[in-house]
């Protein structure tokens, strides 16, 4: 049998007193034509959800994840603007961008990556899971939800793609209940902006075609999990909202839409106006053109995310 939860019982008993002080105080007052059962019923009511949250168990940690300049920021804020979330950006434990950085005294894995005596892999994403479950907690005390925005591109473009490296779901799955949303973008689209910021040089070779190979892999490695195209949610934001919510199970607010310009994330690239709505495609070079008419991956991969190519 499981030991009493001591917390639910202080619950109880703070209620108890509570009720017993009004009681007293209302003794000597005007005897008002109130339902015989309210104070019992609230007390049971309280009784029920404590129980019926110790039935749930413990809440998901939410993962949303996307490759760069596919539109993850602007549905990443639309989330943080959400009630009582609270959304990381950027998250992977693996990830190799940045370790160029000499100076980071908060950072626990690089420091541990760089020090006299560097640690495995594994002791990384011990390390990870550890200051996960810190934040995992601090958000169960606050009735906050936790989401973690997946940095992608970390471990699918940047350098050789390694079919053995864990992807940020794979590292947290044992050790936690998770939630999963994909979000993508039409790829030429995400590809020109790759372009324009060069990130693209990211990976060799530097072509469409390969970039279409590796977004094949991010999909195979995530292929469970539903999907929101960035197009669709910009031409209906709420519904596609409220989609998400459902998936990652959070509470949804029409609010979300006049607050999540107040919400500044990291890997912010492109978008900055504080208006949801389309865009027009950035000219395509000829020679890109060539390789979009020639590349079958990447006409297979339009395919894949109902996309005319």
């Amino acid at each position: 049998m499981s030991r009493p939860d001591p917390r639910r019982q202080d619950l109880h008993d703070t209620i108890r007193t509570t009720l017993t002080l009004l009681n007293a105080r209302m003794a000597d007052r005007p005897k008002r034509d109130l339902p015989a059962q309210a104070l019992p019923s609230l007390l049971e009511r309280c009784r029920q959800m404590t129980e019926d949250t110790a039935r749930r168990g413990p809440p998901p940690v939410r993962l949303v994840h996307h490759l760069a300049c596919t539109g993850g920021t602007l549905i990443s804020r639309c989330l943080a603007a959400l009630p009582n979330v609270r959304l990381l950006s950027e998250v992977d434990p693996l990830s190799q961008l940045g370790d160029g950085i000499k100076f980071a005294p908060t950072d626990m894995i690089r420091l541990s990556r760089k020090g006299s005596r560097p640690v495995t892999r594994e002791v990384e994403m011990k390390i990870f899971r550890a200051g996960v479950e810190v934040v995992r907690q601090d958000c169960r005390t606050l009735g906050l939800d936790l989401v973690l925005r997946d940095h992608s591109h970390s471990a699918f473009n940047h350098r050789s793609y390694q079919p053995d490296r864990p992807t940020l779901r794979e590292v947290l799955q044992d050790h936690m209940p998770l939630r999963s949303l994909v979000t993508v973008r039409h790829p030429i689209d995400s590809y020109l902006s790759m372009i324009k910021l060069g990130w693209d040089k990211h990976f060799k070779p530097a072509t469409l075609d390969e970039y279409a190979r590796r977004y094949h892999l991010f999909l195979d490695r995530h292929a469970a999990f539903d999907m929101l195209r960035y197009e669709d949610f910009v031409q209906d934001p709420h519904a596609h909202l409220r989609r998400a919510c459902d998936t990652l199970d959070l509470t949804y607010s029409d609010g979300f839409a006049e607050l999540f310009q107040a919400f500044t994330l990291s890997g912010d690239s492109g978008r900055s106006s504080g208006r949801i709505g389309s865009r027009p495609r950035q000219p395509i070079p000829a020679q890109l053109e060539e390789e979009r008419q020639r590349s079958e991956t990447y006409a297979k991969l339009c395919a894949r995310l109902g996309y005319e190519g």
